[in-house]
């Protein structure tokens, strides 16, 4: 498990190595989003609050789309990502828009040494938590960045999902976080033919895993939604069964994709 213990440096490197790749795909649509598209989904939209004159904290923010939209909206935000590459563009990105969006290149675990104010909101989303091993530890951030009385807006593809091998057809991965998972990937779930090839490491975190965590760390949970469809077309062998939602054609409606759920800091 050698590989395991330089996680940090091994899926920097991945995420580095997929940048170039993302801001050219259709998939992140840079175009679109330079020429005022916003980035963010119905699911988190109707969760967040009037964001106007909000402070908020995105953390793992890849190259920022969503960190500029939420500042379109009026929000202030901050993008925190550990990727060099994913932050230097985020911070072009922000220029080109105008965006008064900042950035952090820091892997959150770090974050405190980077960063010393509260928020009203902490916002993450959509592959994020299976890049960390510990959930303590990322929940105890999530909350020593809250203001009291702020708001954890959190939406994540569902563990259910990460259970199946790449096709859908069997159930290759435990459910529960039975240890890291090393893997070696060609191509990118933007750009499944991109001619790039990295390593990476994960976790699989089940629900209780999340809940309860964020439970310890003094959240209250404050609503708690399943969906069983993807906002994003990044698995194999989807349908789109409605603009903008995907779900995996021979299994259709019968699984949860993805999770969305609200805390409060007490």
């Amino acid at each position: 498990m050698k590989k395991a213990n330089n996680y940090k440096a091994i899926n920097r490197a991945s995420w580095n190595n997929r940048v170039e790749a993302h801001l050219n795909s259709a998939f992140y649509d840079l175009d679109g989003f330079l020429n005022g598209k916003s980035s963010l989904n119905k699911i988190e939209l109707d969760l967040l609050p009037d964001v106007k004159g909000k402070s908020i904290l995105h953390l793992q923010c890849h190259f920022g789309q969503d960190t500029i939209s939420l500042s379109r909206l009026g929000a202030i935000t901050t993008g925190v990502d550990l990727s060099d590459k994913a932050i230097e563009a985020a911070k072009k990105i922000a220029t080109d828009t105008n965006s008064n969006a900042t950035f952090i290149c820091c892997d959150i675990y770090d974050l405190p040494k980077y960063l010393n104010q509260q928020f009203d909101i902490v916002f993450t989303s959509y592959g994020t938590i299976g890049w960390l091993p510990d959930l303590m530890e990322w929940s105890k951030i999530v909350s020593q960045f809250l203001k009291p009385g702020g708001e954890f807006v959190f939406v994540e593809f569902h563990p259910t999902v990460w259970m199946f091998d790449d096709d859908f057809k069997k159930i290759a991965y435990n459910y529960f976080n039975s240890g890291a998972i090393i893997e070696t990937e060609q191509g990118t779930y933007a750009d499944k033919d991109a001619e790039i090839e990295q390593e990476y490491v994960m976790w699989n975190h089940s629900l209780s895993e999340v809940i309860n965590n964020l439970i310890l760390a003094g959240l209250e949970i404050k609503s708690f939604e399943e969906f069983d469809y993807s906002p994003y077309n990044c698995f194999n062998h989807t349908v789109e069964i409605e603009p903008g939602k995907f779900r995996i054609k021979h299994l259709e409606n019968k699984i949860p994709m993805v999770y969305a759920l609200v805390a409060t800091k007490k």
